[in-house]
């Protein structure tokens, strides 16, 4: 791993706090649908469970947007969903349809996953496509590594799928509350040991992505956002000393406000529902922000794009920032666009 007390990797100085003329860049998706290459090695894959296991693709899909735009991160390639895989759950994808899992939706469910200490076993091809990108990847460019945060992978769990607003997993948080911690319980467990041998393979910096964070309000949000993501947080930086974490709690809104003090992530990821102005105010005077495009603008393109990227770089310009998307890019984006992003933010 780089030397964490003086990186010289753009997004690594980033996360330790310090303040750049051109932030560094990186896309959520950049490896993706969008990419006519990205489609050529799915279809060779056979399908999108065989790319994520096969480590010679995954790391050339995770390759791909860096040789087209030179971007200052590579994130692995794989999905939230496979740890739910690896604690013996069986998950596929529908096409056209996005992922399906067996749901698990009592306590006799939670009992009969797997140990957090088992999921090396079926996660194994990912660690290998991490090292394979420690060798490939241009020695500037930082490697992340990422899992879904236990409460967005227990919503897939408790639903079999992606769900308006959440409601079968807050139904089991009214039907039993306990219960409902316990599975947190072992999917954060799971977690830690997940992105823990990310980092052992080569990854310098690791992502917690909790997309559906924002359908948890009050108490809720503390208990199944804040404070597993505060423990995975701290269990591994007791194990990976001055490794950096980016946490991103989607729609949090007012509660992105502490988030980083209160996790100890290095770096609050912001989506695009919230205003960089008002972001830069409220959350990046606790450090790094990353963000905050909206991904229309791909698809969109023209003068917009360049005015919004410019805007946004210009309101996050007095502290540490590392330039994204408010989430992640669309199939339907025009990859002359991610250029023009990239040709406005480094001017």
């Amino acid at each position: 791993m780089t030397d964490a007390s003086a990186p010289t990797k753009t997004i690594l100085r980033a996360l330790k706090g310090e303040t750049q003329a051109v932030p560094p860049v990186w896309m959520m998706r950049q490896a993706g649908r969008y990419l006519p290459e990205y489609r050529a090695t799915r279809a060779q894959a056979g399908d999108f469970l065989s790319l994520c296991y096969n480590s010679e693709l995954a790391a050339e899909v995770t390759l791909q947007p860096i040789r087209r735009y030179g971007f200052d991160a590579a994130i692995l390639f794989a999905d939230i969903l496979l740890i739910g895989q690896a604690l013996g759950v069986k998950l596929w994808f529908a096409e056209g349809e996005g992922p399906r899992m067996e749901t698990v939706t009592d306590g006799a469910g939670v009992a009969a996953l797997r140990p957090a200490a088992e999921v090396h076993e079926t996660l194994a091809p990912i660690y290998e496509t991490l090292k394979i990108l420690t060798r490939e990847l241009p020695r500037e460019t930082t490697l992340i590594g990422f899992a879904g945060a236990p409460w967005t992978v227990a919503t897939y769990l408790v639903a079999g799928r992606g769900t308006k607003g959440q409601g079968p997993a807050h139904d089991f948080i009214a039907r039993d509350r306990a219960g409902f911690a316990a599975l947190i319980s072992v999917v954060e467990a799971a977690t830690v040991e997940y992105l823990s041998a990310q980092v052992e393979a080569g990854a310098e910096v690791v992502k917690l992505f909790d997309s559906w964070a924002g359908s948890l309000k009050g108490q809720d949000f503390d208990d199944f956002a804040l404070k597993p993501a505060a423990r995975i947080i701290a269990a591994l930086k007791a194990r990976h000393p001055g490794l950096p974490v980016i946490a991103f709690p989607r729609e949090a809104g007012e509660r992105y406000v502490g988030f980083a003090r209160a996790t100890g992530a290095d770096c609050v990821a912001l989506d695009n529902s919230v205003s960089a102005d008002w972001a830069a105010e409220h959350v990046q005077k606790d450090g790094c922000v990353q963000g905050n495009l909206a991904p229309h603008h791909m698809v969109e393109g023209g003068a917009a794009l360049t005015a919004e990227t410019k805007r946004i770089v210009k309101a996050f310009s007095n502290g540490p920032h590392i330039f994204n998307l408010g989430h992640g890019i669309t199939p339907d984006a025009n990859p002359d666009n991610v250029q023009r992003m990239i040709d406005a933010i480094r001017g």
